[in-house]
């Protein structure tokens, strides 16, 4: 088992590491060239279609599909709005400074053009299956736009698996050990009840799914947002000098102080722009799934819902956090994770801000299982069919139950790497179909009355 462990740090760290990093920017960037840019210039018309979603104002743009866009948008941002935005983004200015913030901003930028690229050609690639449900996403673009099956087989496969680790068994740990650490509640009685809510969800399928966390997105956010809010402004005072941290420390590194050990500009870079790849997952394909089942008459408007998802993902929601550690001096504790972020949010609100931050990491979790148990039987379907959906999702509960009691190394270790492979083949899709996005795109922003 050790020299299998050995091996898997191996291929982890070329996963992770920095040629994937580059060529998972280089990606967004490309994108961004191919496309003029139009994550930043309709970036107003993103908002205004997600907003006419939530308000069920778009009805004559539906069109064929699962469920609505917005739940589309809210069942992707449910697995990418995760335990990786608290512990994830603290970890990374622990390790890289404050100045890991501005790297994972630049990140996002270029990764809204990834994430716009993999929702559009979700939408224009999916099928009608054999038992009549739309399904999409990168393995189908891969086998359809390339008409690669191997290589989407490959996605797929890694896709399948990886869910079971990463979208599960790991998601269910980290809440069971909050709930353990934070209310004192013994680990088996919160698998139970994950099991019992996460069953009740995924055996509807993707349309409960959608249902789901078409509420719990829009509040599992606003309440994170606003208690990091609450502090910002308590020590609004601060903001300009936590702003002037993280933008000298990005450029310049950081000294070492107090229990923290100091950052290079390099260890800033590599933080950032892993935590922000992690964190809004654009790149690896997997919120493609979700995007692509969306009720929309044009693949590129859920294209641009894909925009708003990074963004508040990632501008949004790990800036809180980031902001929230910056300003309240939280970075000299050496603690770091989940509790160096629930350290920075009891600064100022005492008695409550461990709770928040664990409620939030719960709900967090939470959502992100429910939807990685829909993309792992997306994957599953591709390879096996149909069939396969209902014994898939089975054994996903089972294991979600298994992870909250039982502390599995080698299952985060390989699954995580599957996670981060995942990517090459989605990669190579984006790239070689950048010209097929930039006609949809052109095609897209020149019609006056899909803009409307």
């Amino acid at each position: 088992m050790t020299a299998i462990m050995e091996l898997l740090d191996k291929i982890n760290a070329f996963a992770w590491g920095p040629p994937m990093m580059v060529l998972l920017v280089g990606t967004g960037i490309l994108l961004t060239i191919r496309i003029k840019g139009v994550q930043f210039t309709k970036i107003g018309h993103a908002w205004k279609v997600t907003f006419e979603g939530c308000f069920k104002k778009d009805k004559d743009m539906l069109g064929e599909g699962e469920i609505t866009p917005f739940q589309s948008l809210c069942s992707a941002l449910s697995a990418t709005v995760g335990n990786g935005n608290i512990a994830g983004v603290a970890t990374a200015i622990a390790a890289g400074g404050p100045g890991a913030a501005v790297w994972m901003w630049i990140t996002a930028l270029f990764g809204m053009a990834t994430k716009l690229g993999e929702a559009t050609l979700g939408v224009k690639y999916r099928i009608k299956d054999k038992d009549g449900v739309y399904v999409g996403g990168s393995m189908y673009y891969i086998t359809n736009g390339l008409h690669q099956k191997w290589l989407g087989w490959i996605f797929a496969l890694f896709g399948a698996l990886a869910a079971f680790g990463i979208g599960c068994m790991v998601q269910t740990n980290s809440m069971a050990l909050v709930g353990l650490s934070v209310f004192n509640i013994p680990m088996w009685i919160t698998g139970v009840v994950l099991t019992i809510l996460i069953w009740l969800v995924v055996i509807g399928g993707i349309r409960r799914i959608g249902e789901v966390t078409e509420l719990l997105v829009p509040f599992m956010a606003i309440f994170y947002i606003v208690g990091g809010l609450i502090v910002i402004i308590a020590k609004i005072d601060m903001l300009p000098w936590a702003i002037g941290e993280i933008f000298r420390s990005a450029f310049t590194g950081r000294a070492a102080f107090g229990g923290f050990a100091g950052a290079t500009v390099a260890q800033a870079m590599r933080y950032g722009v892993a935590r922000g790849i992690f964190s809004n997952e654009a790149g690896l394909g997997s919120a493609s799934m979700a995007h692509a089942v969306a009720k929309t008459k044009h693949p590129v408007r859920q294209g641009m819902m894909g925009t708003v998802e990074v963004t508040i993902d990632t501008l949004i929601v790990c800036s809180i956090t980031a902001i929230t550690i910056v300003i309240t001096n939280s970075l000299g504790t050496g603690l770091t994770s989940t509790a160096l972020t629930a350290h920075a949010f009891s600064q100022v609100l005492k008695g409550f801000g461990g709770p928040i931050v664990a409620l939030g990491s719960f709900l967090f979790g939470y959502s992100t299982v429910i939807t990685w148990c829909y993309y792992g039987q997306t994957c599953g379907r591709f390879i096996l069919g149909p069939s396969i959906t209902m014994p898939y999702a089975w054994i996903f509960i089972i294991l979600a139950f298994l992870g909250s009691v039982v502390e599995v190394p080698f299952v985060w270790l390989l699954t995580d790497t599957l996670n981060g492979l995942m990517a090459i083949p989605n990669l190579v899709g984006l790239i070689f179909l950048s010209g097929v996005l930039a006609k949809e795109v052109e095609a897209y922003v020149s019609n006056p009355e899909l803009l409307k």
